[in-house]
């Protein structure tokens, strides 16, 4: 009998228009480090084309890619594919699917200024706190400038939460 145990996140994909401009914008601003610098991945019978040929299919025929991490060594992948879209609005929270991402900064104000500094947005008008004169736990949501959802945590997912839910 196996038993379940939770397993640990080892990395997310981002979709961007400029894989060069997305990295020096989470390296500079997030403070990730570069593991690979933007690299031209083609389609062809290579072991790692036959792999994004099992991911994308057949047909598309080239993207470029960065590998960084965080400070917590959870990899983050930076994808630029050809013929990129890149929507107006990029927060469908009502489909299924990933609508965001969360970093932690007990600076929650001071990353919001250097994320909208470097062609990001607010996606609220300021930070909010979870248990007002309470606790200091506070959040905010935020869009990359290519319009990624991320949020930014001042705490602790666990700290938190482990009062329970609201």
């Amino acid at each position: 009998m196996s038993h379940t145990y939770p397993r640990s996140f080892s990395h997310i994909g981002i979709s961007v228009p400029d894989v060069e401009k997305a990295v020096e914008f989470y390296t500079k601003v997030m403070g990730w480090y570069t593991i690979m610098e933007p690299t031209v991945i083609t389609e062809d019978n290579s072991p790692i084309g036959e792999m994004c040929t099992d991911v994308f299919g057949p047909n598309w025929e080239k993207f470029k890619i960065a590998h960084l991490s965080t400070g917590d060594r959870i990899g983050v992948e930076i994808f630029e594919f050809k013929d990129q879209e890149n929507p107006k609005d990029n927060f469908e929270y009502w489909k299924t699917g990933i609508f965001h991402f969360c970093v932690q900064d007990p600076d929650v104000e001071g990353l919001a200024d250097r994320i909208v500094a470097a062609g990001g947005k607010k996606r609220m008008p300021e930070p909010r706190y979870y248990y007002p004169g309470e606790k200091p736990y506070r959040m905010i949501y935020m869009e990359d400038p290519f319009g990624n959802i991320l949020e930014i945590y001042s705490h602790s997912y666990e700290l938190i939460y482990s009062a329970g839910a609201y």
